[in-house]
Formats: structure tokens, sequence, C-alpha cells
């Protein structure tokens, strides 16, 4: 299977990258800035902005790492999602979208988001509210083969792999610990998993540790 993995030079696409190339991918990582990806078999040095049609032909799935955490940036969130979306429209190329937590739902009413909780931290609100407004944006797209796959709330860059999870829907979901947390290893697992399963076309799931 043929992978591009957009933004592979942040946590959640070096760990993809690997994932990906230890079950026999053929793996391009795309990056802003020149940098070493383990596992890539090819890297181009592209902005997510500058990337083409022609960039993506031939891929089986591609990946969107994209992260912004400063404030002048969050709006890329939108930006850079609509853009795969525009140069993968029509294609059968899958489109898989390294989300947010924040926009999982609390309520079987799916009307209130964990960002919306009182205990919710102010300083992610602006991030969540930036990866929400994507999702929502992302929603609308029937001329794209996504699927978009949230983390537990306590997504862990450095957490053990343990090579388990619990696949679940749109709603925050709890281990049997009562926790909510996944490593970026076991993340990166489970959107593995997806790329080869397929299951959750124009779906957004999530993931937490088991």
């Amino acid at each position: 299977m043929k992978l591009a993995v957009a933004a592979a030079a942040g946590k959640a696409g070096r760990k993809i990258v690997k994932e990906a190339k230890d079950r026999g991918f053929e793996v391009t990582a795309f990056v802003r800035k020149e940098a070493k990806i383990d596992g890539a078999d090819k890297t181009v040095v592209r902005d997510i902005l500058d990337m083409t049609k022609e960039d993506l032909a031939g891929f089986d799935a591609v990946v969107d790492a994209f992260g912004a955490w400063t404030e002048n940036v969050l709006p890329q969130h939108s930006t850079t999602l609509a853009h795969l979306c525009d140069i993968l429209s029509g294609s059968e190329t899958r489109l898989l979208v390294v989300g947010g937590a924040g926009s999982l739902y609390v309520n079987s009413e799916h009307t209130v988001c964990v960002a919306d909780t009182p205990d919710f931290p102010d300083v992610f609100k602006p991030l969540a509210n930036a990866m929400a407004k994507a999702l929502s944006e992302l929603r609308k797209r029937e001329d794209v083969k996504w699927t978009y796959i949230s983390p537990a709330g306590d997504f862990q860059a450095d957490g053990e792999r343990t090579g388990k999870y619990i696949l679940a829907g749109e709603e925050l979901t709890l281990n049997a610990a009562g926790e909510s947390v996944i490593s970026y290893a076991d993340y990166a697992i489970a959107m593995v998993d997806e790329i080869e399963k397929g299951d959750h076309i124009r779906q957004r799931i999530s993931v937490v540790r088991k």
C-alpha cells in the first residue's frame, strides 16, 4: 500500500510513518522543512498549501498530521485540510485526519462537546475550537473519502506502546480504568489499522487505550 503523510515531521506524523513502514507500506513523508523521517521511503519538502494533485497521485491513502498550537496559525487547521480535500476531490485516495479530542461529545444527544465542559482548560479552548471548525467543514465534503480520528483526552507523545486500544465513535469513551488516555504510538497503530481496513469512510471515530 502506498501512503503519503503530510506534516510528517511532527510527533504524530513520525509515529504514523514508522508504524506504516513496519507493516510494509511504501511511505512518502511530506515536510515543510528538510528533516530526516525514520521509516520514510521518500521525503518531499513541501508545505501542505503548496501540495498539488500531482503530488498525491497514485497513493492509496493520505494522512493529514498537521498540528498548529499558536493563535496566529490556528486557522491553518481549516485551510490546510480544505486544501488537501480540494486536491483529492473525486479521487479514490482516502484522506485520514489526525484529529482532536475537544470536539468529542459528552452526551448521547451530541449537543455538548468536551471543550464545552466547565473543567476544560481555557488555555486549550482556541485549539479545540479551531480543530472543531475544521471537522465541521470536513463533514460537508461528500467528494472526498475522509476519516477523522480523534485521540483520547490525554494524548501522550511519549506514552507506552501497548498495542491495544478501544475503537469508539463520536462520544468521549473511557477505558476500564476510567481513563481517557492514549499514547501517540498506540494512536499510530489505530491509524494504520484504519488505513488498512477502510471501514469508516466519511466518519469521525475515536480511540482510547484499552
